[in-house]
């Protein structure tokens, strides 16, 4: 089994995907586990990548880092063949993030697909803290469970409640999340986007406050939630936010960003990051799933198999508007 070969799905360079032969790994290191992949999602981060816009990025590298599979072998609590989803998020266990229980944003963070290569690709070594059981899941299921938990955790960490009318801007992936799991607490969501297919694709997910710019509400929300990428819209967000109102930025940009600190005081505003997601966010995904509270059939608008995204990765990035969640079949 030594020269077992695997296929890869890997950025060459901007612009550049292609599929490469490499080793079937055989070992992992000690508290680490081998995972076979069975489907992987496709993400923003992907496409960025894939176009060169990635800022922390070294070529060549296995993308994919939204990961179903199946444990090869037993161990650390978990049985060969079982179905997991993996938390993309490796973290150092010892920094002060860390100490503090917030992996998700370690000093010393290494993503998969982005800092390390990725689970585009046969099998993976991955740390066992980092698996999560999918038992009552499809591996389909289990695939879109990280990109939904990031929306999860922006909603956990607005603290937001039933009584709260909250704006989502950016109804992409990530934004359909947080406005998702905002529903999903009685919230009235409103959603933001400059792509009427995009308003159009949350409009069939069931939501009915739908504005394009210039036409938001001016009273403001208790809560505001942006997910654009866009440093403009990002510092635009401000002005939404109702007096006493929480502000979360799920967009991460690396250019400055600008507010005036008057409306800023004025409003007793609250400012909060929010990065990535925690283990019980994902665990909150997952009983949504499973309860059909979320139906991926919603949320999938691509199945593909490894061997045609070379030809299709230039397409499917440049069809954002139109797809939610397109996701790469593995195996079965």
């Amino acid at each position: 089994m030594t020269d077992a070969r695997m296929s890869c799905g890997l950025c060459v360079a901007p612009g550049r995907f292609a599929i490469e032969q490499r080793p079937v790994p055989q070992a992992a290191p000690e508290g680490w586990l081998l995972v076979d992949i069975a489907v992987a999602g496709l993400c923003g981060t992907d496409y960025h990548i894939f176009e060169g816009k990635h800022p922390y990025l070294e070529y060549p590298r296995v993308i994919g880092h939204e990961l179903s599979g199946r444990v090869v072998e037993g161990g650390h609590g978990f049985t060969a063949g079982q179905l997991v989803v993996i938390n993309p998020y490796i973290a150092c266990g010892t920094c002060h993030a860390c100490r503090r229980g917030k992996p998700n944003c370690c000093m010393a963070i290494g993503v998969l697909g982005v800092h390390r290569d990725g689970g585009m690709c046969g099998r993976i070594a991955v740390p066992a803290i980092n698996l999560i059981d999918a038992s009552g899941l499809t591996p389909r299921e289990a695939a879109i469970v990280e990109f939904l938990a990031i929306g999860a955790h922006a909603v956990q960490r607005s603290e937001l409640t039933s009584a709260d009318r909250v704006l989502v801007t950016g109804a992409g992936p990530i934004g359909l999340g947080a406005a998702i799991f905002a529903r999903l607490r009685g919230a009235e969501v409103h959603l933001l986007d400059t792509s009427a297919q995009r308003l159009d694709a949350a409009g069939k997910l069931g939501f009915t406050h739908l504005h394009a710019p210039g036409t938001v509400p001016a009273d403001g929300f208790d809560v505001v939630m942006d997910a654009t990428g866009n440093p403009r819209a990002m510092e635009a967000g401000f002005a939404h936010v109702a007096h006493g109102g929480t502000y979360v930025l799920i967009s991460v940009v690396k250019d400055d960003l600008t507010f005036n600190d008057a409306e800023f005081h004025k409003r007793e505003m609250r400012l909060i990051g929010s990065r990535n997601a925690l283990a019980a966010d994902f665990q909150t995904v997952m009983d949504a799933l499973k309860s059909g509270a979320v139906r991926q059939e919603a949320l999938v608008s691509a199945v593909l198999p490894l061997s045609d995204l070379p030809r299709r990765i230039a397409e499917l990035a440049a069809d954002r508007g139109g797809i939610i969640k397109a996701v790469v079949e593995i195996a079965p």
